[in-house]
């Protein structure tokens, strides 16, 4: 995993410095500590640290930000779309098997360096890798209301090729089931 000294002087680096927090590698430990729940305010870029919580968005966004603020641009924000399902994501099986499905298209946010993924989502391993079926490289602004566009957008064409008998609607109030059992 790659790793830098945080500098001071910076906006984001300040806030990490002042928590104790020196390096890249314990910014991401810390934020991967932090329990994994929806944000007040996820425009704000420090959500994370001030509500002490945060989603795979919010969580990358954030470090994504820090590892620009310190001069390291091959740490990359991805979001990848990948098969929600009862193996990589066990809390979701109960919502999943009330609704007929084996999977649902999720985008998750997560940082890439050489390669590599580094998942900061929570302390438990998200096995997402074998089951991506696309990735994009991202800015922290696009966590949001692109994010979001690009994911029903993605769901909407699934549905029409998967025959499903649910409406974008339908489908995303299922995810958000599945989003809620994920969170408990």
């Amino acid at each position: 995993m790659v790793n830098f000294s945080i500098q001071y002087g910076r906006e984001i680096s300040n806030q990490f410095l002042q928590r104790g927090i020196s390096t890249f590698g314990e910014a991401c430990n810390y934020v991967k500590s932090l329990p994994y729940g929806r944000n007040t305010d996820k425009l704000d870029i420090y959500c994370v640290l001030n509500d002490n919580i945060g989603t795979c968005s919010t969580k990358h966004a954030l470090l994504k930000r820090l590892a620009d603020e310190n001069g390291q641009p091959g740490i990359e924000l991805v979001m990848g779309i990948f098969r929600m399902n009862a193996q990589n994501t066990p809390q979701t099986k109960k919502v999943l098997s009330e609704y007929g499905l084996t999977y649902i298209p999720e985008a998750h946010n997560y940082l890439k360096y050489n390669g590599s993924v580094i998942d900061c989502t929570t302390t438990k391993t998200l096995n997402f890798q074998s089951d991506l079926l696309e990735e994009s490289i991202i800015e922290p602004e696009q966590i949001t209301d692109y994010k979001v566009s690009y994911h029903k957008q993605f769901l909407s064409e699934w549905l029409k090729t998967a025959q499903l008998p649910y409406t974008l609607d339908e489908i995303w109030t299922i995810r958000e089931k599945c989003i809620a059992a994920l969170g408990q």
